[in-house]
C-alpha cells in the first residue's frame, strides 16, 4: 500500500477539523483532513444555530458548508476515508483507512463524539423504520404522527421543541424526575402546548409491525406498572461517546476512552493534537469547537518548527 505524505493530518471535518484545518494551510503547511462523511460533524443534524457569533441564527448545513469553503481555499486536500489505525514510526504519525496510509509529523484527532443507544429490543430493529438519533434528518417523515423522545438533556429537549413543527404531538420521556437541559430549553418545552413530559420512566422496548414502529414500553419506576405510549416516531437522546477506537494503540485516552490535552491541544504524545467534542471537557459547542481548532492549528506550525530546529 503507498503513503502519501503531508505536513499535518486532521481527522475529522466537523469546526474543530475545519477550523485546524483553515489555521494550519494558512501558514503555508500541506495539509490532509480526512473524515468518513460529509464535512459539518454534527452541525448537519442540528436545525437552528443560535449560539454561534454572528449569526443571529443559522441552520446546521449551512454553517458547515461556510466553514467548509473558508478552511479548503487555501489548498487543503479533503478526502473521504475511514481512519482504522494510527501509527508512530519516529517523529511521523502513520494514519492508516480501509483503502490508503497517509504519514505526516503532525496529527489532529478532530473525529468527534456520536450518539448511545439504549440496547432494548426493537431499538436496533426498527432504526430507519421509526427510530432515529436526528430530528432534523428524519423529523419530516412523521408529519401529523405522535413521536416520542427518550431523554432529558439539551440534545433530547431541543429536538423535542423541534418536533413540534412537524409531529402532532411530542412525549419526552425521562428516566429522572427533572430535566438537565438548560433552563432556558426547558422553559420553551414547558410552555409548548404540543409537548407532554413522563416523568421516571424506564423505556424497555421499541415495538412495531412488520414495517414501521408503532409504540413504545416502558415502566413506571415509582408504581412498577407497564405502560405503553402509542408512537410512530421515536427519537433518543441518552448521552454521547467519544470516536476514539481507532485510536487505541496511541494510549492518549482517559478510563471514558475521551482525549485529555493540555491547554494547547496536546496531548502527552509530541506532535498529536486533539481538539472538539473527543476531548475531555466541560462544554461541547461549536464556539469551543472552533477555539481549540484555531490554536491546534497554530500549534502544529510551532511544533514543526521545533523539528526544524532539531535538523
Amino acid at each position: 500500500m503507498s503513503e502519501k505524505n503531508y505536513d499535518v493530518i486532521i481527522i475529522g471535518a466537523g469546526p474543530a477539523g475545519m477550523t485546524a484545518a483553515l489555521y494550519a494551510s494558512r501558514s503555508n503547511l500541506q495539509v490532509l483532513m480526512l473524515d468518513r462523511g460529509i464535512y459539518g460533524g454534527q452541525m448537519n443534524n442540528t436545525a437552528a444555530i443560535e449560539n454561534y457569533p454572528g449569526f443571529k441564527s443559522i441552520m446546521g448545513p449551512e454553517l458547515g458548508e461556510q466553514m467548509y469553503q473558508s478552511a479548503t481555499q487555501f489548498g487543503v486536500d479533503y478526502q473521504y476515508g475511514t481512519v482504522e489505525s494510527v501509527s508512530l514510526d519516529g517523529n511521523d504519525k502513520l494514519v492508516h483507512t480501509t483503502d490508503e496510509t497517509f504519514r505526516a509529523p503532525a496529527l489532529i484527532i478532530a473525529t468527534g463524539s456520536e450518539y448511545k443507544k439504549i440496547g432494548i429490543p426493537g431499538e436496533d430493529e426498527y432504526s430507519g423504520k421509526g427510530v432515529s438519533y436526528c430530528a432534523v434528518c428524519d423529523g419530516a417523515f412523521f408529519k401529523g404522527e405522535d413521536v416520542v423522545v427518550i431523554g432529558g438533556g439539551d440534545s433530547a429537549v431541543e429536538e423535542g421543541i423541534y418536533l413540534t413543527q412537524l409531529a402532532k404531538s411530542v412525549t419526552i420521556v425521562h428516566r429522572r424526575d427533572q430535566l438537565r437541559a438548560q433552563q432556558i430549553l426547558q422553559k420553551r418545552a414547558f410552555a409548548n402546548d404540543k409537548i407532554k413530559f413522563i416523568w421516571n420512566a424506564a423505556v424497555e422496548e421499541v415495538q412495531g409491525d412488520d414495517k414501521k414502529v408503532t409504540a413504545v414500553r416502558y415502566q413506571d419506576k415509582e408504581s412498577g406498572q407497564e405502560k405503553i405510549i402509542n408512537a410512530a416516531g421515536v427519537f433518543i437522546y441518552v448521552g454521547i461517546k467519544p470516536n476514539t477506537e481507532a485510536l487505541d494503540n496511541l494510549k492518549i485516552t482517559n478510563a471514558d476512552n475521551w482525549i485529555e490535552t493540555n491547554d494547547h491541544m496536546e496531548t502527552k504524545v509530541p506532535g498529536i493534537f486533539a481538539v472538539g467534542d473527543v476531548r475531555k471537557k466541560d462544554l461541547r459547542q461549536i464556539t469551543t469547537a472552533v477555539g481549540e481548532g484555531g490554536l491546534a492549528g497554530q500549534g502544529v506550525f510551532n511544533y514543526l518548527q521545533t523539528l526544524t530546529d532539531v535538523d
